[in-house]
């Protein structure tokens, strides 16, 4: 470790640093076991979106695609997920060593059941349980979005001792489903006389997403609203996201401080930690790590992508934030609610969005993959008819 490093400070104050991003390059050229020993880096997660910038704009994936294509292997997504699971596993192999060192709390890897299977319960059941026996890892979550659909998917998969990222929440609501899910699946396993110790999850809350669509909804006003209303709509610009997570993360203090939850920590159970995704300000106007900085404290993740973590390391400022401002920022929410704009409606805009965006990206990665597939098989073609 780096001594004046300020990534190392998060640990100390209860907080661990996850990667939001996964490429195989980093995986092989020793960037990601750098980014453990240098940053005490604790954990990595992936999305469609990251697979798709990965394997569809470069090349270093063609020697493996080109391998399950002299196999016989042509569907696209089958494709796709030999390649993905090939990373995940390395990826969990590189963190094993964090994840016995911290007990199971960390050195987790993360991989996203389709996004097209957001509204398909048993979709997403069958998926989860089939990539969870493919990558056969103990270190990995299966990401799965936190919609109402797929909240019985949620507590099926932890009573069964599968891993789970609940991932695409927006809304302290949506989460204390998501929670409840959770505290429900330990306590089927307790019934049933099985181990709480070896079961994870965390559960994600989008951040900086929730500032760009509330921020354009007060600017929308401000063009219009009178001087008085104006100054109210700029005071609580860009700080809806954090005063939203500060809200449950209270509601997490409180959910596992109960009794109900004392008696399964007692039998070996963990919490699930809140993770905080999305953590790069999308606004220049913005602290570069403002979504850092303002969202530290026990028994929560930040998976930063790999430029908020170059910018935290280089001047970033550790300190316990999470449990500060309460009354502010439930007074900042209130404020909001009393200038017009719903948290609720963005909330629920942004989830749908969400799943969107990631459904495009893996589509994307389907069709660049059966691309390159029928490259290579054209090739191979052409190279027979010569041989002949």
């Amino acid at each position: 470790m780096t001594a004046g490093n300020p990534l190392h400070a998060l640990a100390g104050l209860g907080q661990s640093v996850w990667l939001d991003f996964i490429r195989r390059s980093w995986l092989e050229d020793g960037t990601v076991e750098r980014l453990i020993r240098e940053d005490d880096l604790r954990g990595m997660t992936s999305n469609p979106a990251i697979f798709e910038k990965a394997i569809a704009h470069g090349r270093e994936y063609d020697a493996q695609i080109a391998e399950i294509v002299a196999r016989g292997e042509r569907d696209a997504l089958a494709v796709y997920e030999e390649v993905a699971v090939a990373d995940i596993r390395q990826a969990a192999d590189l963190l094993a060593a964090v994840y016995r060192r911290t007990h199971c709390q960390d050195g987790y890897v993360s991989l996203e059941v389709s996004p097209e299977l957001a509204e398909d319960a048993a979709g997403t059941l069958a998926e989860a349980r089939r990539l969870w026996m493919e990558v056969d890892r103990p270190n990995l979550m299966i990401k799965v979005p936190g919609t109402r659909t797929c909240l019985p998917v949620i507590r099926t998969l932890l009573a069964e001792g599968i891993n789970v990222n609940i991932t695409l929440l927006f809304a302290k609501d949506a989460y204390s489903l998501v929670a409840e899910a959770y505290i429900a699946a330990l306590e089927e396993r307790l019934g049933k006389g099985m181990p709480l110790d070896r079961v994870a999850s965390v559960a994600s809350f989008f951040i900086s997403r929730i500032d760009t669509l509330v921020d354009k909804r007060i600017d929308e006003r401000v063009a219009q609203a009178p001087p008085t209303e104006r100054s109210r709509l700029e005071a609580v610009k860009g700080k809806v996201a954090i005063a939203n997570a500060k809200q449950a993360y209270s509601l997490f203090t409180g959910l596992f401080a109960s009794p109900r939850w004392q008696r399964l920590a007692e039998a070996g159970a963990v919490p699930q930690r809140l993770l905080w995704a999305s953590t790069s300000a999308k606004n220049p106007a913005y602290r570069d790590v403002v979504y850092v900085e303002e969202l530290i404290g026990r028994d929560t993740v930040n998976t930063m992508p790999p430029e908020t973590i170059d910018a935290f390391r280089d001047h970033g400022v550790a300190k316990s934030t999470l449990g500060e401002g309460l009354t502010e920022s439930r007074r900042q929410l209130e404020e909001l609610a009393a200038l017009g704009i719903s948290l609720d409606a963005a909330t629920d805009e942004l989830l749908a969005d969400g799943v969107a965006k990631f459904v495009e990206p893996f589509r994307k990665l389907l069709a660049a993959i059966a691309a390159k597939t029928a490259e290579i098989g054209t090739r191979e073609a052409s190279g027979a008819q010569v041989t002949r």
